[in-house]
């Protein structure tokens, strides 16, 4: 159709020739509500955002000669931003004659590895950045702990389907005592009725 059939076309019906698809070959067009698509257009696009997980950089700063308890808090503070999710900068820094002795800072961060094994994966290896030495840790894939739930049961299968697990034919109902059809076996082999 021509643009200016389509023109006279969307304003007969009172709405808009919006370009849908300008990469095509030819141009795809549609007539429609044009503020109605944006709106459209724009609530995906939050609906999008929405379901985006941002992942974000934390920091933990610390120093060569870090005491023990205060390696804990830093290491608890970085489990704490690794399980929700966020990945963490793990910096070591110097001061003055401390850039001599880069292997005690590289110590600390391999105590950190140590504190962190079982949340943490080292994404980037300790390296020396100026007066600084960090590393990279991220989120361990967690394995699940939970078992599994039981497979639900097979329905049985019925008469008619072939295979080895058809049920023997029910046995008859035995007859009640006071029946007169009812007989007990004698020792010569005959039966005797129940009177």
């Amino acid at each position: 159709m021509k643009t200016r059939d389509a023109l006279t076309l969307a304003r007969t019906q009172n709405l808009d020739l919006v370009e849908v698809a300008p990469t095509a070959q030819p141009p795809v067009c549609r007539i429609l509500d044009y503020g109605k698509y944006r709106y459209e257009q724009g609530k995906k696009e939050k609906e999008a955002h929405k379901s985006q997980k941002v992942i974000t950089i934390k920091e933990v700063r610390l120093r060569p000669k870090i005491g023990d308890h205060d390696l804990k808090t830093k290491g608890n503070q970085a489990r704490g931003f690794l399980e929700d999710g966020h990945k963490v900068k793990m910096t070591v820094l110097f001061r003055g004659r401390e850039m001599a002795h880069q292997d005690i800072g590289r110590e600390v961060l391999n105590e950190m590895i140590d504190m962190l094994k079982d949340v943490a994966l080292i994404e980037q290896a300790p390296r020396v950045e100026g007066r600084n030495m960090s590393m990279m840790l991220s989120k361990a894939a967690s394995k699940s702990t939970e078992p599994k739930p039981p497979r639900p049961a097979r329905p049985e299968q019925g008469a008619s389907a072939p295979g080895p697990e058809r049920s023997a034919p029910a046995p008859a109902p035995a007859p009640s005592p006071s029946s007169p059809e009812a007989s007990t076996p004698t020792a010569e082999g005959g039966t005797a009725s129940a009177q």
